[in-house]
């Protein structure tokens, strides 16, 4: 099988960039707001860094980037079924995949059935064994731990039913232990990264950033130590906090917390990244009644997910700037053909997507990310 890139060709990158440099030279700068030493000067403590970050922010920004994803495989295996297995169908990600995935069954011509486990260990393990019941061609794991449900993944390998999970398992791409024929997923380091970069170059490389994850989680504790690693990079963008709250408290606890940290940091702090996007819905009456503007400090960016609340958010500018979402209808689409490979005795494609950045200036007032091309190439590939 042809390798295939995991990075987009951005198409006009030049433009792009220029748009973006142009329009952060005209963003407040953190400095503005907290320190006066680089607000004289109009300079930063990492110039190389800051450049680095724009450059990268403007591909991510992009969207009209050409697919750079697989462009041949097998043709369309026929007469195939498949279970995706949902963690729970209120979580938007998960099911904004299932839908990626049944339109791309319908696309290729098989059958499938959603089975959704309501967000709790024994409603997955029970959803996962209807699933087994059933003898589909192959099984998706919707955004759970497969280690949850280790008795359900070895009687799918025993009967030889591939498995595919969508954010199952930390990395990217086929997994030995649990046995996956691969996970679909961004990668978490790129994430991490370009959510970062925004900040260092919105911010002119002077940010007071606030950090909100829930460190019980360790996927999402890594992505926050990554994100952590990658503001390090740049000397003048101060850390000011972790805000360690649990995703299933967030709607209690954040707004308290919010409040807090703008009574503690006041103008300081300017931006915030959180590892989920419901962080900031969760912090955006505690933010209003602080009396901060929608459009204005502090700049929030969600790591993660990009689900249609968040675009909203965006799009009205109501206390959220920006966000790297998933392409979840792409990625169902992957998970569709990547099934076909594994009918066909074939290796997965290797498929990363690559980060994107979604704000109110590119996201067109859309509820999603949507990229450009995959439809037509998969169909090409499945020869339908």
């Amino acid at each position: 099988m042809p390798s295939h890139p995991t990075r987009r060709k951005t198409v006009g990158a030049v433009v792009v960039l220029a748009a973006v440099t142009a329009s952060l030279t005209g963003c407040v700068r953190g400095s503005q707001m907290h320190d006066s030493t680089t607000a004289g000067s109009g300079r930063t403590g990492c110039p190389a860094v800051l450049a680095k970050a724009k450059k990268a922010v403007a591909a991510a920004l992009a969207t009209d980037a050409a697919w750079d994803g697989p462009t041949d495989g097998p043709r369309a295996a026929s007469g195939k079924s498949l279970v995706y297995v949902a963690n729970t169908m209120t979580n938007p990600g998960v099911a904004g995949a299932a839908k990626g995935v049944q339109e791309a069954a319908k696309a290729i011509g098989w059958k499938v059935r959603v089975i959704d486990g309501q967000g709790s260990p024994a409603g997955i393990q029970k959803a996962f064994s209807q699933a087994i019941a059933l003898d589909p061609a192959g099984i998706v794991i919707g955004g759970f731990d497969p280690k949850s449900t280790s008795e359900q993944v070895r009687q799918a390998n025993d009967a030889n039913i591939p498995l595919i999970g969508w954010h199952a398992v930390d990395a990217p791409g086929p997994s030995d232990n649990p046995k996956l024929f691969t996970n679909v997923t961004t990668n978490v380091e790129d994430v991490a990264r370009i959510s970062s970069d925004w900040i260092i170059a919105q911010s002119g490389g002077t940010a007071g950033v606030v950090v909100f994850t829930d460190a019980s989680i360790p996927f999402a504790d890594l992505k926050a130590k990554l994100i952590k690693k990658e503001l390090a990079t740049c000397s003048d963008v101060r850390l000011l906090t972790t805000a360690n709250i649990p995703i299933s408290d967030s709607s209690s606890r954040t707004p308290t917390e919010v409040t807090s940290l703008l009574s503690r940091y006041g103008s300081r702090w300017t931006y915030s990244v959180a590892i989920n996007d419901l962080y900031f819905g969760d912090a955006a009456p505690a933010l209003r009644s602080g009396g901060q503007q929608g459009g204005g400090a502090p700049y929030n960016i969600g790591a993660g997910d990009g689900d249609a609340s968040a675009f909203q958010r965006i799009n009205q500018k109501q206390y959220q700037a920006a966000t790297v979402p998933e392409p979840l209808t792409e990625q169902g689409w992957q998970i569709v053909d990547e099934f076909n490979r594994a009918f066909a005795g074939d290796p997965a494609s290797g498929y990363v997507p690559p980060p994107h950045i979604a704000t109110a200036a590119n996201s067109a007032g859309v509820a999603a990310w949507d990229p450009k091309g995959y439809r037509e190439a998969y169909r090409e590939i499945w020869g339908k």
